[in-house]
C-alpha cells in the first residue's frame, strides 16, 4: 500500500532532519509511528500524505491516504464543506435536485446521492450537530476541527488514513468515539500519537530516530516491555563494566605499591653493598622507568575501561540519567487546604453550573478534576489559586499554603531568559551558580544548554525545565495543578514528567483527558463537572 525507501529529509537552513529511513505499509496496518519530540514524526507523516517531498529516496503509495493534520490553520479560510473536499459535490446536488441536471453537475456528483446524508450523519457521530457546513473553519475550536476532520473519515471512506496526534484537543467523550473507530475500522491506518490508549489499539509500533526506524510486532505496552528488557540489561552492563573499573583501579594501586615496596627494598640492599653512586642513579632511572611504564599500561587500561562505561551511560533512556529530589511540603496530610461551600460563577449573567459546587481539597490528595471542554475546568482552577472570586457561596483557603499552576503551554517560563536564568529566578535559598546548574544537569541540560534562550525550548525541554525550577526552591509547593500537562510532550517526557510527579508529595490536581496519565500518577479521587 505505501513503501518507504532510504527517504532523507533535510531543512531549509540544511539540517538533516532524518536518514535513510525505510518502512512498508501493508493494507490492513494498524501502525504507531512514535519517538522523541522533534525527531520527525510529522514531517514523515506528511511525507507519506504527500504534503511534502523527501529530501533523498523514494516514496511509493498505491491508494492517496486520507489525512488529519495535528494543525489546522492553513484551514482557517475555508468553509468546513471545502475543508472536507465535499463543497462541489454539495453544490452539484443541491443544482440537480433543483432542475440543472447538467453534463458538469453529474460528473461532479459522480453518483454520490448519498454525499449529504453522509455529512451530516458524520458531524453528528462526532457530536459537531450544531455545526453548518458553510462555517468557516476559523469559528472552530481545536477539538471541532479535530472532530470536522475525523468526520471527513465517515463521510470519504478512505482505505488509508493518516492520523497526526488526533487525541490532542478531544475531550474524554470525543476520545472514546476515536478510540472506537480504531478498533473496528478495516481501514489501514499509520497513527502519530503519545496516548497510550490509542497507542495500545494499534498492532505494529515504529520507533523513529535520525538514522533509522524500529518496528515492534506488538502494540506499546508490548513495545515498552521490550525497552525495559532493552535497558534492565544496559543497567545490567553498565553495573559489570564498574565492577571492572574498580577492579582495575585497584588493580593499578596494588601494582604501584608493590613496585614502589620491591624499588625501596632494592635500594636499600644496593647501600648496604656499597655501591657506587654512578651506578645507583642508573639503577634509579631503571626503576623510575620501569614505573612508569607500569603506570603507563594501567591507565590506559582503566582509560579504555572508562570510556566504554562513558558510552554505556550515554546510551541510557533519559529517564534513567535524571535525578528529581524534591522536597516535602510541610503541611501534614489531611489538612483542608481548600473548601467550596455551594459556589458559582457567571458569564453573561448566567450561572457556569447548574447548581453551586460542594467539594473539599486536603493536603496530600491526588485529584483527577474532569469535564467536557467548556465545563468550567479552567474557571474552577482560578476559583482554586484565588485568581477569580465566586459570584455566589462561600470559599474557605488555608493560609500561608503556595500552588503552582502548570498549564499545557508551561507558562510560568519567561522566554526572554536563557535556561540558566530562568532557573536562578527560582532560586530561594540562593544557591551558587555551580549549584544551580548542577541541579539544570540533573535535569539533562548540559553546558551547552544553559545560555539557550527559553523561547528556543520544545515542550519536553520547557516541561523539565519547570520541573527543575520546582526543586530549586527550599520548599516544594503546597499544591501542584496540572492542566492537560501531556497534549504537547512525547512519550519518554509523559514518562520523566510521571516519574516526577510521583516522587513530589504535596496535593496534586490534574486536568487530563489522558485515562492512562491519571492512573499512572495514582490519582484516586475525581471531581466532574
Amino acid at each position: 500500500m505505501l513503501t518507504l525507501q532510504d527517504i532523507s529529509y533535510i531543512h531549509a537552513n540544511n539540517d538533516l532532519l532524518f536518514s535513510e529511513i525505510s518502512l512498508t505499509v501493508n493494507r490492513h496496518d494498524k501502525i504507531a509511528l512514535i519517538g522523541n519530540n522533534g525527531v520527525g514524526k510529522s514531517t514523515l507523516l506528511k511525507i507519506m500524505a504527500g504534503e511534502l517531498q523527501p529530501s533523498g529516496g523514494q516514496l511509493h503509495v498505491d491508494i492517496p491516504p486520507y489525512y488529519v493534520p495535528q494543525l489546522f490553520g492553513q484551514y482557517n479560510h475555508l468553509t468546513i464543506a471545502q475543508a472536507l473536499r465535499v463543497e462541489n459535490k454539495l453544490k452539484a446536488l443541491k443544482e440537480i435536485l433543483n432542475g440543472e441536471v447538467t453534463e458538469d453537475n453529474l460528473d461532479l456528483l459522480n453518483d454520490d446521492w448519498t454525499i449529504e446524508e453522509r455529512c451530516k450523519e458524520a458531524l453528528e457521530h462526532w457530536q459537531l450537530n450544531d455545526l453548518d457546513l458553510m462555517q468557516e473553519m476559523r469559528t472552530l475550536s481545536g477539538g471541532q476541527k479535530t472532530k470536522v476532520f475525523l468526520a471527513g473519515i465517515s463521510i470519504h471512506q478512505p482505505e488509508f488514513v493518516l492520523l497526526d496526534e488526533p487525541s490532542n484537543h478531544l475531550d474524554s467523550r470525543g476520545r472514546q468515539l476515536l478510540y472506537h473507530f480504531v478498533r473496528s475500522t478495516a481501514s489501514t491506518l499509520v497513527v502519530v500519537s503519545h496516548d497510550r490508549t490509542l497507542l495500545n489499539l494499534l498492532n505494529t509500533v515504529c520507533e523513529l530516530s535520525k538514522q533509522d526506524i524500529t518496528c515492534y510486532g506488538g502494540n506499546y505496552d508490548f513495545y515498552a516491555e521490550q525497552k525495559q528488557l532493552a535497558s534492565d540489561a544496559l543497567n545490567q552492563d553498565i553495573q559489570s563494566k564498574e565492577k571492572v573499573l574498580r577492579k582495575a583501579k585497584e588493580k593499578e594501586r596494588e601494582t604501584l605499591e608493590r613496585q614502589q615496596r620491591a624499588d625501596i627494598r632494592g635500594k636499600r640492599k644496593q647501600e648496604k653493598a656499597g655501591v657506587a653512586r654512578i651506578m645507583m642513579n642508573t639503577l634509579k632511572n631503571n626503576a623510575e622507568r620501569s614505573t612508569s611504564k607500569i603506570k603507563s599500561v594501567h591507565r590506559e587500561k582503566v582509560g579504555d575501561i572508562t570510556r566504554e562505561l562513558r558510552e554505556l551511560r550515554s546510551a541510557l533512556p533519559d529517564l534513567d540519567k535524571m535525578k528529581f529530589g524534591f522536597s516535602n511540603s510541610i503541611l501534614h496530610t489531611g489538612k483542608i487546604l481548600f473548601k467550596a461551600s455551594d459556589i458559582n460563577f457567571n458569564y453573561s449573567n448566567q450561572p457556569l453550573w447548574k447548581e453551586g459546587l460542594n467539594f473539599q481539597i486536603t493536603s496530600g490528595e491526588r485529584i483527577a478534576l474532569k469535564g467536557l471542554n467548556g465545563s468550567g475546568k479552567t474557571t474552577l482552577i482560578k476559583l482554586i489559586l484565588g485568581e477569580l472570586l465566586p459570584k455566589s457561596g462561600v470559599i474557605y483557603k488555608a493560609g500561608n499554603q503556595s500552588a503552582v499552576y502548570i498549564d499545557q503551554d508551561y507558562s510560568l517560563i519567561n522566554n526572554q531568559l536563557s535556561v540558566y536564568e530562568q532557573a536562578r529566578q527560582f532560586s530561594t535559598t540562593v544557591l551558587q551558580e555551580h549549584e544551580i546548574k548542577i541541579r539544570l544537569n540533573r535535569f539533562l541540560f548540559s553546558k551547552e544548554d544553559w545560555d539557550k534562550p527559553c523561547n528556543t525550548l520544545s515542550g519536553g525541554e520547557r516541561m523539565r525545565l519547570i520541573l527543575c525550577c520546582l526543586t530549586l526552591s527550599n520548599q516544594s509547593p503546597d499544591m501542584i495543578i496540572l492542566d492537560e500537562p501531556t497534549n504537547n510532550l512525547d512519550m519518554q517526557n509523559i514518562e520523566i514528567l510521571t516519574a516526577a510527579i510521583n516522587e513530589y508529595r504535596g496535593t496534586l490536581i490534574a486536568v487530563s483527558h489522558d485515562e492512562y496519565f491519571l492512573e499512572q500518577i495514582n490519582a484516586t479521587r475525581i471531581i466532574e463537572l
